[in-house]
């Protein structure tokens, strides 16, 4: 059994300021950190509340990346197709 660790801090909650969560969106837009710098830089707990704040603030529409990834029926390729075939003519 490990001895009793006095440095030890139990893990809380906390709440960020809407401006800060606006920074660290921004930041990570235009490329000057990742998700895991952001982390680091500013200490936050876990990378799913980044994710949340990229996904609520961000400009960059991350429903249809992730959609990108996933294959299309038959329908939507369809209609894809024709839309492509209006912007032609």
């Amino acid at each position: 059994m490990k001895p009793f660790d006095s440095n030890y801090k139990k893990r809380t909650q906390k709440d960020y300021s809407l401006s800060l969560k606006l920074q660290i969106v921004q930041e990570i837009e235009q490329g000057l950190l990742t998700t895991t710098g952001a982390l680091n830089k500013y200490g936050i707990q876990a990378a799913s509340t980044v994710r949340t704040w990229l996904k609520k603030y961000s400009n960059f529409d991350y429903q249809y990346s992730i959609q990108q990834g996933m294959s299309k029926t038959p329908e939507q390729r369809i209609l894809e197709l024709e839309q492509q075939v209006k912007l032609l003519e």
